[in-house]
């Protein structure tokens, strides 16, 4: 059996002015478009972000466990009401942005525990009020690890 070939058509791409200019002006869009989005370099991001100093902590209970659920206040020394806010996390721990020193803060934590019954309800009757509270002193932009313990308070 013999076969045959076929000639292929060459196709021939004309290029118009009409085309060469749509073509220029999407290159153009494009490049220009690249050059706007580039992503900040790391000189001009510590720019636009303000410094700060890191107030890192752990909450642990009169048993040196970590507590979950703790109410965590930051304020300045000089001010009685709280400037931060936080609960702490599953494994106690907080952490807040505070301006760059020298200052000095009041970090201030409570919790309330009920111990669980033996039906796996807590026992509202025997909560405990547990409380803490640190002083911390910041001098510059830095990174502050602080153990935060709570005792019982009587009633």
């Amino acid at each position: 059996m013999t076969r045959t070939k076929k000639k292929r058509k060459k196709k021939r791409i004309v290029i118009t002015k009409r085309h060469l200019a749509r073509s220029v002006a999407a290159c153009l869009a494009v490049l220009l478009f690249l050059l706007l989005a580039q992503p900040l370099t790391v000189a001009e991001k510590q720019k636009r972000e303000k410094p700060y100093a890191l107030i890192f902590g752990t909450a642990f209970g009169p048993d040196d466990h970590p507590i979950y659920g703790v109410k965590i206040t930051i304020h300045p020394k000089d001010k009685k009401h709280p400037s931060w806010a936080f609960i702490s996390d599953h494994r106690g721990e907080f952490a807040a942005r505070v301006p760059p020193g020298p200052g000095d803060y009041i970090v201030h934590g409570e919790a309330e525990y009920a111990p669980v019954g033996a039906d796996g309800k807590p026992e509202k009757s025997k909560a405990r009020k547990l409380k803490g509270e640190k002083s911390v002193h910041v001098d510059s932009e830095e990174r502050l690890d602080i153990s935060l313990r709570l005792e019982e308070q009587p009633k």
